[in-house]
């Protein structure tokens, strides 16, 4: 960092790489399994060498969860501002934020990657069995969210409620059930006393 606060142009640079092979990722997921993404597809849409793509992500599980994890806080940006709009009615902001996520989830080529019978297996550990850093992050991101929308509730009760709903979003998002809007109602009929309690 120089002394304007402004990145260094090769840490600029590095970063914008990142983002173009990750959206590469997510173009190429559109039409195919991860099983059928190479590195060597992915720096040719690129328009690297396959080694600059190793060179910034390590590794191909690597590239998998640097990918899972930046679709992860898009989605959040979405739940962000549903709960945030909603606010005044803690209720409808929970079924607005579980309905923004599934139809979000049902259109998202990593979803459809994750629950493919082709390949799917590779990604699905990355939110489920050895999904434990990207869990807690987006439960410790939904924690904040919950205290700072509503101030009322005590951290120590907003991070379980988080958790709960994390987990049943991934799992809803994984294997539908439903239509979006239906699992998020049933969602919110469920975990709705909860919410009442909390800010009661």
């Amino acid at each position: 960092m120089n002394v304007t606060g402004t990145p260094p142009y090769t840490e600029l640079t590095r970063g914008l790489l990142r983002e173009r092979i990750l959206d590469v990722v997510g173009q190429l997921l559109r039409d195919r399994s991860w099983a059928q993404v190479t590195m060597a597809e992915v720096a040719g849409q690129t328009g690297v060498s396959r080694q600059t793509v190793y060179n910034a992500f390590g590794s191909r599980s690597e590239l998998a969860g640097a990918y899972v994890g930046r679709e992860a806080d898009r989605f959040l940006d979405a739940v962000d501002s549903a709960v945030r709009t909603n606010a005044a009615d803690p209720r409808q902001a929970l079924t607005a934020a579980v309905r923004i996520f599934l139809t979000a989830a049902g259109e998202h080529p990593l979803v459809r990657a994750i629950t493919s019978r082709d390949g799917g297996e590779e990604l699905l550990p990355l939110v489920t069995t050895r999904g434990g850093p990207l869990v807690d992050h987006v439960t410790e991101h939904l924690t904040d969210l919950l205290v700072e929308t509503w101030p009322s509730v005590a951290r120590a009760d907003a991070a379980p409620f988080a958790d709960a709903l994390v987990r049943l979003a991934i799992s809803y998002a994984a294997l539908p059930a439903g239509e979006p809007a239906e699992t998020a109602v049933a969602i919110a009929r469920i975990l709705g006393p909860r919410i009442d309690e909390l800010l009661g």
